[in-house]
């Protein structure tokens, strides 16, 4: 079996790692990594370094590159890019994926099967989500700490398939998850809360706990919850109608310090991060099904004009 593991970022570099594990006892397995720079030549030197609440283990892939075209056909594969390198990722992934390649997509969004499907038109998509606390602590080293550390995926929505072999595979790795019927579900509860809080932390320049303890602040984010709630309700996604106050408590949960991922991207200039993911696509699906997106088009416009609002 070809196992490949697109982006060996924290997500990429979890789960991937674990599945190396498997590597010591069946010769018939190869797991290939794609990573890159100098993340990438630590891992061909000394091997991924995964420090994790159950210990620390070096992972060593059949194959670490920078480059799709060395790996084989894949029988499964795991792809762990950010948003904004989907695309170019799917382009050339298109001749490794066979008719019967399991595709497990572990990147936030709630159209990932949509972004996918437009240009891998074979294979079984899962669609899916994950919980997990990690990220690149130096190259060559992916750490977590806390977080459920579970993916949650179901069936391909146009296709009646499950793979037992891969529960098997997972079960092995000690890699924690849940297939249920309709991950659609796991999937937009999870966008709400990253989405709204992501979009108003970026654009505020605050913390978690500073956007919790402003009457403005929390009100756009309840106000963009309700939103993609909304939206999900058209698209017949059957969220808990308490949904908008259980995700805005949620941030309770967290450190009042805490930034989000996205808005730790949003402060790198020279980085590209994952705007249209949240805000633009609440835009798109709340204009194509006539929702109403009034905070969040207010606030994604001054992430757009990189503009803090004060």
């Amino acid at each position: 079996m070809n196992i490949g593991v697109i982006g060996i970022g924290g997500v990429g570099g979890y789960f991937g790692g674990k599945l190396t594990q498997l590597l010591k006892d069946d010769k018939d397995l190869n797991i290939f990594f794609i990573a890159r720079n100098q993340h990438l030549n630590e891992i061909k030197r000394n091997g991924l370094i995964l420090d994790t609440d159950e210990g620390i283990i070096t992972c060593n892939p059949t194959l670490a590159t920078d480059d799709i075209s060395e790996l084989p056909q894949l029988d499964l594969c795991l792809i762990c890019v950010k948003s904004y390198d989907l695309e170019n990722i799917l382009i050339q992934l298109q001749s490794k994926i066979a008719d019967n390649t399991m595709i497990l997509p572990l990147l936030n969004g709630v159209d990932i099967y949509e972004r996918i499907r437009l240009i891998i038109k074979n294979g079984i998509v899962f669609p899916s989500c994950v919980y997990v606390g990690t990220h690149v602590e130096k190259p060559g080293k992916v750490t977590q700490r806390g977080g459920a550390c579970t993916i949650h995926f179901g069936s391909d929505p146009n296709i009646d398939f499950v793979n037992t072999e891969l529960f098997k595979i997972l079960e092995k790795s000690n890699i924690k998850f849940n297939w249920t019927k309709n991950p659609y579900v796991e999937i937009w509860s999870k966008f709400i809360f990253i989405a709204s809080f992501g979009i108003v932390t970026a654009s505020y320049n605050k913390t978690i706990g500073e956007v919790l303890e402003s009457e403005e602040l929390s009100q756009y984010v309840k106000d963009i919850m309700n939103e993609i709630y909304q939206i999900a309700k058209k698209k017949q996604v059957s969220l808990p109608p308490t949904i908008v106050n259980d995700a805005y408590m949620k941030g309770n949960t967290f450190p009042f310090e805490t930034k989000t991922s996205f808005q730790r991207d949003y402060e790198n200039k020279d980085k590209l991060d994952e705007r249209d993911l949240f805000g633009g696509t609440i835009i798109r699906l709340g204009d194509q099904l006539g929702i109403k997106t009034e905070t969040t088009k207010m606030i994604y416009n001054s992430i757009q004009e990189n503009k803090i609002i004060k």
